[in-house]
């Protein structure tokens, strides 16, 4: 078992950046700490920092120095192998791989970034880095604009160039390229070996990851911000430099365009925003002015005013043909924040590279701790293994959109947003993402929308609702959304983000309703700590539960658990444990343990139990030694909302814990709450949450 692995590309501009972000994310699901490690950086270009360790330490939220993730800059190294102490290098290098291996599980390493003009110096030095450091090799192999037969070749030269070393070949990647099937399976037969067979993948080229921003224009260029720093997202594909007349630039504009002028070409600044009004032309990424010049205050005043969609314009002080020639030394960086290109990244990898191949090889083994991150990683993974249809009642919001945008890019969910079709293409175009394969509906122009009326009706006429009524009621999202999941045409249901938390489940109790055998609807958290995913319920809907709801609650908590891959062992809290304590508080305890015991003869659930005795196994020893769920439990039943909702959050605040939800249970299909507080992240768990709940409902109705 490894516990390391190197991973180097073949040459330059592989987008070694995705896969390191990747490989980082899987090792990430099965190992509690992972470090970073780039052994030898390029010199940075900017902020003095190198691009891939900013992007994996901030992204994953690593805990450690900076410095410790690099040994040399590429300069350093050069100096020193060429005054004749290669053997220092590699030691200085071993030292600190090592100490990294005091304080984490495992260590990703990735090469150097073949910038520098001797190809072949690299691949050996990396080859011979990894030698020494014990590491297995993640192959990168470019595939941009080249033949399969190419990279076949590519390949050969590459795999005999490592014999000398005898290094162990994980798998190959060959990215930014298509290949067939036909194609994989050759080269997979071609580089097998009697002892084993060789892993190789073809991942396809996505422009989004490669193309750079107008914020690393903007960077690149040391470039001022003069309008638009809201939308530097924006991708670059190509540069036009506008020096014709203005009759004549309208002419070649194209999407995704960085128009270059002089600073005082203020009537092609000005064509450029009219070409964002105009929907007959191309949307550009953004105007760079050069020479220094600032537009007139008059022209300044004028786009100031504008209120449509942003355009990002800079200004440099270089002159447009040394613009030009900076911009050629321009990439597209991966940057922690850009959740486009970081989920664009992520999805890719997940779609296109067998993980579970890849950790058999380097000797994969789940810890038995779990950590949020790992626990967040398995969540999404529930959910892609079985795409449900979720639909988000509130699709105007800008959360909901760059949430869409996240969830169909790691190909989460069958997304289906409620709302006007063309606001909603609209809003998203101008913050610049891509929603194209989600469901827009809006309700009232939607083929539903009659069926609903009369579904609602009919459900809703002994409560003396009308046809008027009904129709009125259905134009509202959150119920069109209810009636979607109702009805079996979507699988489950978010909104909340806007709405409050009783319009989105008031629908669900009308006519969702609850299980049978089940009175009441609840809520749990799943609080991710440190190296655990404990339960809590009910933190959020039910005040004050009777002794048969307590148990209720207990028993769908422990099934909510196990659909989240938790085990459950179910402790009903109290501020008594056991027999010590007397009183009405803790006799409905007493009364819903026994309820619960009743209804699940099976299930491991003991109370009454105070937290500490349910939690820590020493106290769990003096208090209840022969307990199957003292100092082990996962779940923990609160006896009524002001204790589990002020217990949850003091667990959150003080241990620093991650609490994911409201999830409500005890529904017949799923249907979950969010805070109007939600962050963009908030809402991609939720929806992944609710993909697994209907998921296991399928499998609980064959």
């Amino acid at each position: 078992m490894y516990n390391g692995l190197y991973i180097t590309a073949t040459g330059p501009m592989s987008g070694k950046s995705s896969i390191a972000l990747g490989a980082m994310q899987l090792l990430s699901r099965s190992r509690r700490k992972v470090a970073f490690f780039r052994p030898i950086i390029n010199e940075p270009v900017w902020d003095d920092r190198d691009p891939d360790i900013h992007l994996i330490l901030e992204h994953f939220k690593i805990r450690m120095d900076y410095a410790d993730a690099f040994a040399y800059t590429h300069h350093e190294a050069r100096q020193i192998i060429n005054s004749g102490s290669r053997n220092v290098l590699l030691e200085n290098i071993i030292r600190k791989y090592k100490k990294l291996l005091e304080t984490f599980d495992f260590v990703l390493c990735v090469g150097t970034d073949f910038l520098g003009k001797d190809p072949v110096f690299e691949f050996e030095l990396n080859a011979e880095i990894a030698a020494n450091l014990g590491c297995p090799i993640l192959l990168v192999v470019s595939g941009y604009e080249t033949s399969a037969e190419d990279i076949h070749d590519s390949l050969q030269v590459t795999m005999e160039g490592l014999k000398p070393y005898g290094l162990d070949v994980v798998a190959s990647i060959i990215n930014r390229r298509s290949l067939t099937q036909s194609e994989l399976d050759d080269l997979r037969n071609h580089f097998s070996t009697e002892e084993r067979r060789a892993l190789i993948y073809s991942v396809p080229n996505e422009p989004a990851i490669g193309q750079p921003t107008m914020a690393d224009v903007q960077k690149g260029l040391n470039a001022k911000v003069l309008f638009g720093e809201k939308r530097l997202d924006a991708l670059v594909g190509d540069y036009l430099i506008a020096a014709m007349h203005v009759d004549n630039i309208l002419g070649y504009i194209d999407k995704d365009q960085l128009l270059v002028t002089p600073g005082d070409r203020s009537d092609v600044l000005l064509a450029a925003i009219a070409s964002r009004l105009s929907s007959s032309t191309p949307d550009i990424a953004g105007v760079l002015l050069t020479g220094g010049l600032e537009p007139p205050e008059v022209v300044c005043k004028f786009i100031e005013g504008w209120t449509g969609s942003p355009l990002p314009i800079l200004l440099t002080e270089h002159h447009t043909y040394k613009a030009i020639m900076a911009l050629q030394e321009v990439y597209g960086f991966i940057e922690p924040g850009d959740s486009r290109k970081v989920n664009s990244a992520l999805g890719l990898f997940e779609q296109y590279v067998n993980g579970k191949e890849i950790e058999n090889r380097i000797g994969g083994q789940r810890s038995m701790r779990i950590t949020p991150m790992m626990f967040e990683f398995e969540l999404i993974e529930r959910a892609k293994s079985r795409k449900m249809r979720i639909v988000l009642a509130e699709g105007l919001d800008e959360r909901i959109l760059r949430a869409t945008d996240i969830l169909l890019r790691r190909d989460v969910a069958e997304i289906i947003l409620l709302g006007n079709v063309e606001e909603i293409r609209a809003r998203a175009n101008a913050l610049g993402l891509d929603i194209g394969q989600a469901r827009i509906i809006d309700p009232v122009h939607s083929e539903l929308f009659e069926k609903y009326v009369a579904s609602y009706h009919e459900l809703r006429k002994k409560k003396g609702i009308t046809p008027e009524q009904a129709r009125d009621t259905m134009s509202d999202a959150t119920y069109f959304a209810s009636m979607m999941v109702k009805m079996d045409d979507a699988d489950g249901m978010v909104s909340g983000a806007v709405n409050t938390t009783a319009h989105t489940i008031r629908p669900a109790f009308e006519f969702i309703k609850a299980k049978p055998g089940f009175s009441v609807v609840s809520s749990v958290f799943l609080m991710c700590l440190k190296d655990r995913v404990l339960v809590f319920g009910d933190c959020a809907v039910n005040p004050n539960p009777t002794a048969q709801q307590l148990a209720e609650i207990a028993v769908a908590s422990a099934y909510t658990a196990r659909v989240f891959g938790i085990e459950p062992r179910v402790a009903m809290l109290s501020y008594s444990t056991g027999t010590s304590g007397k009183g009405a508080d803790v006799d409905i305890v007493v009364e819903a343990t026994k309820i619960a015991q009743e209804m699940d003869p099976e299930l491991d659930l003991e109370g009454p139990l105070q937290y500490d005795a349910a939690i820590d196994p020493g106290v769990a020893k003096t208090k209840m030694p022969d307990s199957k769920v003292a100092g082990r439990a996962t779940v923990f039943i609160f006896p009524d909302l002001n204790t589990g909702n002020n217990t949850y959050k003091a667990v959150q605040r003080a241990a620093g814990a991650v609490a994911i939800g409201p999830v409500l249970q005890g529904l017949n299909k799923p249907v979950n709450d969010l805070s109007r507080g939600c962050t963009v992240p908030d809402i991609v768990n939720t929806v992944a949450i609710t993909a697994v709940q209907a998921a296991a409902e399928k499998d609980a109705g064959r």
